[in-house]
């Protein structure tokens, strides 16, 4: 469902990703992970045709995505990590707005909308301006919108960055009961986070893959994720680099 061909991003010398390919089949929850940096929004910007690649192919539900976009969007439900939500709008107005835009219409559009807003939890603030919502309020409203065309891909950047732990639960929930029917890549550098949710790890370190497989794969190996993501991202944990400065 989701295919990456050898893709690189070039900004004059700057490598962003350089040779990424792997491929998410359906009904699978990929986690792409990686620290701060390592060009995973890069990759995730091209898979959904938000960015052109300096070289290969990125590819969804079959379409490639440079030379049929439109068939590829269609397909894809994309949150990025500071969503496209207009503040002045409520979240009622937002998702008929963006449900226009995406050809529903009348008693489509309506049943729509009451779909996502039940599995989102959005009833209690529905005809609120979306600026006066929490953060973790506006993280479901950009999941409603993201869900509102029932699309059979999702990809989401980031989708619990700067919740608190209570709204972090329900989201994983969210994403673990719709990994059940929709193919999933999301990105992290939150080691809970590929616990939670994910079947399988894509972990990305100065825009190479390192790692493509099950997280258990990781834990036989190394020991424990975390020791994994040091390990492969080249990155000494936390206790070794104070020690290593006490020594200096």
């Amino acid at each position: 469902m989701i295919e990456a061909v050898r893709l690189s991003k070039f900004y004059g010398s700057f490598a962003a990703i350089r040779d990424v390919s792997f491929s998410v089949p359906q009904g699978q929850v990929a986690a792409f992970l990686g620290p701060n940096g390592a060009g995973k929004s890069t990759a995730m910007k091209i898979l959904t045709g938000y960015l052109v690649p300096t070289s290969g192919v990125a590819r969804v539900a079959g379409f490639d995505v440079g030379r049929d976009r439109l068939e590829a969007a269609a397909r894809i439900g994309y949150l990025p990590e500071n969503g496209p939500l207009y503040p002045e709008m409520t979240p009622l107005g937002l998702l008929r707005f963006f449900g226009t835009a995406r050809g529903l219409r009348g008693a489509h559009l309506r049943r729509r909308i009451e779909a996502v807003v039940d599995q989102c939890a959005l009833g209690e603030v529905l005809e609120k301006s979306i600026h006066k919502l929490s953060k973790g309020y506006r993280q479901r409203v950009g999941m409603a919108q993201v869900l509102l065309h029932e699309p059979d891909i999702l990809i989401m950047d980031e989708p619990t960055s700067g919740l608190d732990p209570n709204q972090i639960r329900e989201v994983r929930r969210t994403i673990r009961e719709l990994g059940r029917t929709k193919t999933i890549l999301l990105s992290t550098h939150i080691l809970q986070e590929v616990e939670a949710v994910a079947d399988r790890v894509i972990l990305i370190s100065e825009g190479r893959v390192s790692f493509d497989g099950e997280p258990g794969r990781l834990v036989e190996k190394y020991g424990s994720l975390e020791q994994a993501f040091y390990s492969l991202t080249g990155q000494a944990p936390a206790e070794e680099q104070e020690c290593e400065t006490a020594d200096a």
